[in-house]
């Protein structure tokens, strides 16, 4: 009995740990089932998807932003104050027709004497209240050197140049001509094009400009003059002669330079300032605003080897204002294909209906004077204004000082955040946080590597070094694609590594079962991976804030919104709370601001760098021949390491690794065997080698230099205009 009594008494506890055992191993099992669950939603499929939205995204961002242009008006819809591009296109027909007009030539001649008959013609039909004055001016000589720029540290001497001036300023408002603001762009061309793009289409724009606002002018403040130089493509020498010796030039309070470093498109400010008031006054008032301090930081920094007239404006005269320029196949700048045929409907009208709205605004204010450049102004760059245009619909404006400010703040927070939750996880935390960046570290080298090796290998495999230029698209399958797997790569191995430490870490909580275990670590290096690349983003925001680059926004956009959406949808307050899967939410959250801000950026700087590839070597020998491609693979690679550092860190835990390594592979090689095979040429009718300046730098920097000389001085001797061949000749010399 007793023995029963005891079997009896044993039972109900043997039950309850039957019964608790049982039930944690039911949990375990719930929570493991939730894990495989909520993991197995993360198909291939999806993230191939989601992938494929990214990319589209992007290149909708790009073509609404610098694609996609107004409809031409013709004069009876302009109206007479309007802006109308088919008139203005009739003065670009009317200078190309004249085929090549460089500086000394009978060409240049004939373009003169039509802008001076065009301007005479806006004088008979101007408002009655207003003094439309046309001036032929004519430079017997000068001298111009500049302390910055691709000219710094030469002389350029100059002679017999002629320009045309006209000032547009209300007839009783006799104080309007103390005060002015300068409309500039040149007539002369490299001598091996007709320069439809650069810069007829300027000049004409400029033309059709000074019609609509001598309809405008009685009720100005302001007198508006435009001016038409010559010698711009020998080294600035017009803008120079011009704001040195011209009587008017002492009025001027703002300058506005007019450009082309490709043929149509949107003309975009890529300089602005120093003061800030032009710019502000542009981005209150344009209809399709368009402009990116980025490539002022590109162009100021040296790493695009060209000038404008804006550079003389502001260095030499003191002045504010903004630079435009039409960047869109910019392979064709200063090459035969310049020409008619290319330049895009709708691009005069998008900088003509900008300029007009822009003068109507700052033409009759009073406070023109507020963007002379003082001297305070020159030593600090605090008042200098961010910009940025979004979609081609609005921009963005505000002064480095608040720029200061706001990133500072941004910084503060995120180092405040990332040491606390560094002292919340202790030693697991802060050495998980060093793996991590070693993932973000192994990225760049990988990404680099492969991208890089294809640009070395281009050169032996195809006819041209740079056999992407008339089919730019090509540079998706030949660059991206590689830089896209090495930089899953580095990542993949940054995230086994980080992996096998996570395991040694849970391996000591016994509590859990092996497969949690397992599902656990996957998920919790998932979310490493994704905050390292916000880290990589907060060093560039502190380097950019420190050096006060006014392009350094791009990283706040890229590390505030995903950082937020991160801490709004996945951040667990407490490390005691399990790690769950990322959800899709917050990455399409975190990624639509940035997508939509810089997307479009970074595919047109893509397309700028190849339009500059073609004329990359600026004295054959020089440099290799690898080096473009090397360059634009460099560039490739880094926007994927920085822009996709959060898409790749949800590849892991997918199943869609295997296809997109194989997908992306067969895309390589497919671009790859178009390139060695010729089935797309690196070179058309309208996208051909830039050859003029190489074979003219080429003369110059060999024994032939001397033949090249004696040459030149034979030509101009026989047209009695010595002086005028040493001139241009010395615009040569290093």
């Amino acid at each position: 009995m007793r023995k029963r009594s005891q079997s009896s008494s044993i039972s109900p506890n043997t039950s309850a740990n039957e019964s608790s055992d049982t039930l944690q191993t039911n949990e375990e099992a719930k929570f493991n089932n939730i894990i495989q669950i909520k993991r197995a939603r993360r198909s291939g499929f999806v993230w191939l998807t989601l992938f494929a939205v990214i990319i589209y995204s992007s290149w909708t961002v790009h073509h609404y932003q610098f694609e996609s242009l107004p409809v031409p008006l013709t004069a009876d819809q302009a109206g007479k104050r309007g802006f109308s591009e088919v008139e203005a296109m009739k003065h670009v027909k009317a200078l190309t027709e004249l085929g090549p007009h460089p500086v000394g030539s009978d060409a240049l001649d004939l373009a003169l004497q039509y802008v001076l008959a065009a301007s005479g013609k806006i004088k008979k039909t101007a408002h009655w209240e207003v003094d439309v004055e046309v001036d032929f001016f004519h430079v017997n000589s000068g001298a111009s050197r500049l302390v910055s720029g691709m000219f710094v540290g030469r002389t350029l001497v100059y002679s017999d140049l002629n320009h045309i001036i006209l000032r547009i300023l209300p007839k009783y408002v006799p104080e309007a001509g103390e005060s002015a603001i300068l409309i500039s762009s040149h007539i002369d061309t490299v001598f091996s094009t007709e320069g439809a793009g650069d810069c007829s289409s300027c000049v004409a724009v400029m033309l059709e400009l000074a019609r609509g606002v001598s309809q405008w002018a009685h009720g100005f403040k302001n007198a508006v003059i435009f001016l038409f130089n010559t010698g711009e493509e020998e080294g600035l020498i017009g803008a120079h002669s011009f704001i040195t010796q011209h009587p008017w030039s002492s009025t001027i309070h703002m300058a506005i330079d007019l450009e082309a470093m490709g043929i149509g498109g949107k003309s975009s400010i890529f300089q602005a300032g120093p003061h800030p008031l032009a710019v502000e006054s542009f981005a209150s008032v344009a209809k399709y605003p368009s402009g990116l301090i980025i490539a002022q930081d590109l162009f100021s920094s040296g790493v695009i080897k060209s000038a404008t007239d804006f550079q003389v404006y502001r260095e030499v005269a003191g002045l504010s204002g903004l630079d435009f320029a039409y960047t869109d196949n910019g392979a064709v700048y200063h090459t035969k294909n310049d020409k008619l045929e290319l330049l895009k409907s709708g691009s005069l009208q998008h900088l003509g209906e900008n300029m007009l709205a822009f003068l109507l605004q700052i033409a009759p204010s009073s406070h023109l004077s507020k963007g002379k450049v003082m001297d305070d102004d020159r030593q600090s760059n605090q008042d200098t204004a961010v910009f940025f245009d979004i979609l081609g619909q609005y921009m963005v404006v505000y002064r480095q000082r608040f720029a200061n400010m706001l990133h500072n703040s941004v910084i503060m927070q995120s180092l405040l955040i990332w040491t606390t939750s560094l002292l919340m996880g202790g030693y697991t935390a802060a050495f998980s946080l060093v793996l991590s960046c070693l993932s973000i570290i192994l990225m760049w080298i990988f990404s680099i590597s492969f991208s890089a090796l294809v640009a070395l290998i281009l050169p032996l495999i195809s006819s041209s070094p740079v056999p992407y230029v008339s089919t730019p698209w090509l540079v998706v399958g030949l660059f991206a694609a590689p830089a896209f797997l090495g930089a899953l790569t580095g990542q993949h191995l940054g995230y086994l590594v980080l992996q096998r430490y996570l395991s040694n870490v849970y391996a000591k909580r016994k509590q859990l079962s092996p497969v949690i275990q397992a599902d656990l670590i996957k998920l919790e290096t998932e979310r490493w991976l994704y905050k390292a690349g916000s880290l990589q983003w907060l060093v560039l925001l502190i380097i950019g804030t420190y050096y006060k680059i006014g392009s350094s926004y791009v990283a706040l956009v890229w590390l505030v919104p995903p950082a937020f959406a991160y801490g709004l949808l996945e951040a667990t307050l407490t490390p005691v709370r399990l790690p769950k899967p990322l959800k899709l939410a917050t990455l399409l959250m975190g990624l639509a601001i940035p997508i939509l801000v810089s997307a479009g950026i970074f595919i047109r700087f893509a397309n700028t760098i190849i339009g500059l590839s073609v004329r990359f070597d600026r004295n054959p020998g020089d440099t290799p021949e690898w080096l473009p491609s090397v360059a634009l693979s460099f560039f490739i690679a880094v926007v994927i390491c920085l822009t996709l550092v959060y898409l790749l860190s949800y590849i892991h835990l997918s199943g869609a690794k295997t296809s997109i390594v194989l997908s992306t592979c067969i895309f390589f090689v497919l671009s790859l065997a178009a390139v060695f095979s010729g089935i797309i040429p690196p070179f058309t009718e309208d996208t051909a080698r830039a050859v003029n300046n190489t074979v003219l730098r080429y003369l110059m920097s060999t024994w032939n230099f001397h033949f090249f000389l004696y040459w030149w001085c034979m030509l101009w001797i026989q047209q009695e205009d010595l002086v005028k061949s040493l001139t241009h000749l010395y615009l040569y010399l290093p």
